[in-house]
């Protein structure tokens, strides 16, 4: 791969507001679940790397957290994290949403950073299976082509892999000549405290729906190999939040619901990692712990001074 004179490889910066489907992205054209997904928003909170390898080039996707507001030190760790991706890349991807057209946030985003930055940019109109009216895309992507010089202009299903090849075909064109950057058998570069904390983060999401607004976070503790089987991997991990209240939300009644949480995550966490994983999970309340610069440096945020 390395002889091939015309290869190709380049970071690609996915931006966007919350959910507008930049992990969905990422992972289906990996063809692996790096990024956690949610329905709410903000569910990704540090830039998240991922690697596609193909014969002729390599794409280093950059998935950034969405582009969003707060005065906490936690949403400026999140925003300069997103920021910090969209001046490392080589090409800039902006998405938004087929049924809801052009917002206030993406104008904003548009404006003030992809304007200022000047890179080739490559609109990508993602969700047109909600579309009730596909009709209005047209429309839309005519709208969209006066709005700024995007280098090409793609509507998108990401969720039914529509269009996904063909986003992968216009990002290689723009890509500069460069070998590999990444090893053939390296799809990113997370640690794998964080990749472990991030799938237990993903479970408690999806179980406790609304009733637990974006204050939790997970911190992997130590991961270890069992002492009589190499097999087992024994992973002890501790999930934050700022009030008693959300402490009892997450253990539940009788601790059902933080069993339902460690059941799935050791599950997905197996599958993931072809070893047997027995999952230690406790809750301890931090009040303000999104302003506290030690734990976050802890979790792993980047950007923290």
């Amino acid at each position: 791969m390395e002889n091939n004179k015309n290869f190709k490889a380049g970071f690609v910066a996915l931006i966007g507001r919350p959910n507008v489907g930049k992990s969905t992205i990422m992972n289906n054209i990996l063809g692996t679940k790096l990024s956690i997904v949610s329905p709410k928003p903000q569910t990704t909170r540090m830039r998240i790397l991922g690697v596609k390898h193909d014969k002729d080039a390599q794409i280093i996707f950059l998935d950034t957290p969405g582009v969003q507001k707060g005065k906490d030190l936690l949403t400026k760790v999140v925003m300069e994290s997103a920021v910090g991706s969209m001046e490392e890349a080589d090409i800039l991807v902006m998405i938004i949403e087929a049924d809801k057209g052009w917002t206030k946030e993406d104008e904003l985003l548009l404006e003030n950073y992809i304007k200022k930055l000047q890179k080739p940019t490559i609109l990508v109109i993602n969700k047109i299976d909600k579309m009730k009216d596909k009709r209005l895309l047209l429309p839309l992507i005519e709208e969209s082509a006066k709005k700024y010089n995007f280098v090409e202009i793609i509507p998108m299903s990401a969720i039914k892999g529509e269009n996904l090849d063909r986003f992968v075909q216009v990002i290689k064109k723009y890509l500069p000549e460069s070998p590999p950057l990444f090893p053939e058998d390296q799809i990113t570069d997370l640690p794998l405290r964080f990749y472990i904390a991030e799938i237990i983060r993903e479970k408690i999401f999806q179980n406790t729906k609304q009733e637990l607004p974006y204050s939790a976070a997970v911190e992997v503790e130590s991961i270890e190999e069992g002492q009589k089987n190499k097999n087992l991997l024994i992973i002890n991990a501790v999930i934050y939040v700022e009030k008693e209240n959300h402490k009892g939300i997450i253990i539940g009644k009788k601790g059902q619901m933080l069993k339902k949480i460690g059941q799935q995550a050791r599950q997905e966490l197996e599958d993931l990692l072809g070893k047997k994983v027995h999952l230690n999970l406790w809750v301890k309340v931090r009040p303000r712990w999104k302003e506290d610069i030690r734990l976050l440096k802890m979790l792993g945020y980047q950007y923290v001074s």
